[in-house]
C-alpha cells in the first residue's frame, strides 16, 4: 500500500516538474489508444445502422413547423415564376402586392429534443409594397427573386458578394441582401444552396479522406499543411472514402495548422476540418456529409469560452438564423473533446495563460445555460456553470505553454486514451 502511495506521489511530482512535459508519462502506447478509437467507431456505426432518423412528420410537427427540402434548379425556377405570376395578378386586380415571408425571429424558433436541433415554427408575416416600413425590403425581395431566376436560367453559381454588387445602391449593405436571400429560400421551400448562391471558400479539410470535387479526385493526405479548401457548392462533392477512425472538428485555424503540420492524422487516423471560427454553410454541409456517409464519430476541439460552446452548438443543433434548414445543416452527436473549463485545472494550465471573462462573456455563458439544447446535456451544464463560476476562459493555444506540440503530442492523445469527451 505504501509503495502505491509513493508511486502516485512520484508521478504527481513528475507532472509538476517543469523539466518534464506534464502528463506525458501517463500516455499508453499508440496501439492501445487506437483500440479505444476502433471501439468507438464500431459503436457509432452500429448505432447508425440500427437507428432511424426522426423527422418533423414522425413527431407530428410538420403542420406547426416549417422545414425546407433539397430541390433541383427547375423546381426553384418554377416556384419563382408561380410567385411572380401571383404577384402580377394581384397588381392587375388593383390589390397591390405583398410577400408572405416566414418569420425567422428568435421567438419563432423551437428546440426539439427528439431531433436535438432547432427548427422554425410555421409563422409568417406580410411584407407589403404599399407600406413605408416595408417598401424597401419588399423591393429587395423582388430584386433577389429576379437575380436568382437569372441564375436558374443560366445554370451558374455566384457568391453572396457577387449578388450584393449587382445592386449596391439598393442593398446598401451585404447583410441586408444576405438576410433576404435566406428569406427567399424559406419562401420557396428550398435550401440556400439550391438558389445557386454560395459563400466564398472558408473551411478547410486535411487527413484521411478521398473525395471527388467536380470529377477531380482529391486525396486530403497530399494537400500539404494548408489542406484542401471545402467546396462552396456541396453538389460538387461525391465518392467519399476514408480509413479514418474519427473526424476532428477544430474551431481555430491556428490549432488546425499545428495538427496538420504534425501529421496528427497519420498517428491517429482521422479527418481534421475547420471553418476558421464561425461555421459557414459549406463547412456545416461538408461535415454532415462526412458524418452520414462515412459513419464516423465527430470530436470537437474548441476554445474554453462561451463562444466556443456556441460554435459547437451551431454545428450540432443548428443556428437560429438558418433554423429553416437545420435538417441539412446539423451534424448529430458531436462529442465535446476539449478544451473544457475543467481541463484548466486538470491539465494545470498556468494562471498567466488564462483570461478573465468580460461581463459580456459572463452574460453569454448565463444565457447559454438557459438554452434547452444545453440543459439537455448535464455535462455541458456542469462545464458551463464552472466557467461562469470561476470567470476564467482560455484558448486552445494556452496549451502551448507546455510546448508548441503539446496539443498534438500529449493533450489530444491523452484525451482519446481516457475517452474524455461529452
Amino acid at each position: 500500500m505504501a509503495d502505491k502511495k509513493n508511486k502516485k506521489r512520484a508521478l504527481d511530482d513528475e507532472d509538476d516538474d517543469p523539466q518534464h512535459v506534464p502528463f506525458k508519462r501517463r500516455l499508453k502506447p499508440d496501439q492501445s489508444i487506437l483500440k479505444t478509437l476502433q471501439t468507438l467507431t464500431k459503436s457509432v456505426r452500429s448505432a447508425s445502422s440500427s437507428s432511424k432518423t426522426l423527422t418533423l412528420s414522425d413527431l407530428s410537427l410538420s403542420s406547426s413547423c416549417r422545414e425546407v427540402s433539397d430541390v433541383d434548379l427547375s423546381s426553384v425556377q418554377s416556384s419563382i415564376e408561380r410567385l411572380v405570376i401571383r404577384t402580377a395578378l394581384s397588381i392587375l386586380s388593383n390589390q397591390g402586392f405583398a410577400f408572405d415571408v416566414p418569420l425567422r425571429t428568435s421567438a419563432n424558433q423551437l428546440y426539439v429534443p427528439e431531433l436535438d436541433r432547432i427548427v422554425l415554427k410555421d409563422k409568417t408575416s406580410s411584407r407589403p409594397f404599399a407600406s413605408l416600413s416595408t417598401v424597401r425590403k419588399t423591393t429587395i425581395t423582388a430584386r433577389i427573386l429576379q437575380l436568382v431566376h437569372q441564375l436558374c436560367l443560366k445554370s451558374i453559381h455566384v457568391t453572396k458578394r457577387d449578388l450584393f454588387y449587382t445592386d449596391v445602391k439598393l442593398f446598401q449593405d451585404q447583410a441586408q441582401s444576405d438576410a433576404v436571400l435566406d428569406d427567399v429560400a424559406c419562401m420557396i421551400g428550398c435550401t440556400r444552396s439550391n438558389l445557386n448562391v454560395v459563400a466564398a471558400e472558408k473551411g478547410v479539410v486535411v487527413g484521411r479522406l478521398v473525395f471527388s470535387d467536380n470529377g477531380d479526385m482529391i486525396d486530403c493526405t497530399k494537400m500539404g499543411m494548408g489542406g484542401k479548401a471545402i467546396p462552396p457548392n456541396i453538389d460538387r462533392v461525391g465518392d467519399m472514402t476514408s480509413d479514418a477512425l474519427f473526424i476532428l472538428l477544430v474551431e481555430k485555424d491556428a490549432a488546425y495548422m499545428r495538427l496538420a503540420e504534425d501529421r496528427f492524422y497519420n498517428r491517429f487516423p482521422c479527418i481534421i476540418v475547420t471553418a476558421k471560427g464561425q461555421p459557414d454553410v459549406a463547412t456545416r454541409l461538408f461535415l454532415r456529409k462526412m458524418k452520414m456517409e462515412l459513419k464516423l464519430p465527430v470530436l470537437a476541439l474548441v476554445d474554453s469560452d462561451p463562444y466556443g460552446l456556441k460554435i459547437l452548438s451551431v454545428y450540432g443543433c443548428g443556428s437560429k438564423n438558418m433554423s429553416y434548414d437545420s435538417a441539412n445543416l446539423t451534424t448529430p452527436d458531436i462529442k465535446w473533446l476539449g478544451v473544457r473549463p475543467s481541463d484548466l485545472d486538470k491539465y494545470k494550465i498556468p494562471e498567466q495563460c488564462r483570461l478573465p471573462m468580460t461581463e459580456q462573456d459572463i452574460k453569454t455563458g448565463k444565457d447559454l445555460l438557459e438554452e434547452d439544447f444545453v440543459k439537455k446535456n448535464p455535462g455541458w451544464v456542469e462545464e458551463l456553470s464552472l466557467m461562469v463560476k470561476t470567470k476564467q476562459k482560455a484558448e486552445i493555444q494556452a496549451l502551448s505553454t507546455f510546448g508548441f506540440q503539446y496539443l498534438s503530442e500529449v493533450y489530444l492523445p491523452l484525451k482519446l486514451q481516457e475517452q474524455d469527451w461529452l
